[in-house]
């Protein structure tokens, strides 16, 4: 997967925003203000995406590439070592679940309003 392949599939999520609220290298996305995966525009390093700490752990015993969340909650987030040959449908799946968490804590009626009609 590519920046621009990542950058598009991240604003195919209804709702999705994008920002450089840290700096003007890490683009993040959010989703009403909720962060759900970032990354350095300039290296394309890792991207970070939010996880079920249970299924976070898994991850990482799994694969070589998924480690702690690189400067996040370590508990909540993994880092994709984009360096690797990952999958784009592992790195899809990531990022779709990664949307799907924030989404399910925001108030029910937001929930309501993001769902296509």
């Amino acid at each position: 997967m590519t920046i621009i392949e990542y950058r598009k599939y991240c604003l195919s999520f209804p709702g999705a925003e994008e920002s450089f609220p840290f700096d003007e290298n890490t683009l993040v996305f959010k989703v009403w203000g909720k962060m759900f995966t970032a990354t350095d525009v300039e290296s394309f390093e890792l991207i970070n995406v939010k996880c079920d700490p249970v299924k976070a752990i898994k991850l990482r015993e799994k694969y070589p590439f998924v480690i702690p969340g690189y400067h996040m909650n370590k508990k909540h987030w993994n880092s994709i070592k984009m360096d690797h040959p990952v999958p784009n449908s592992l790195l899809k799946e990531w990022i779709s679940d990664s949307y799907q968490l924030v989404v399910a804590k925001l108030p029910k009626k937001t929930q309501e309003d993001l769902r296509p009609s």
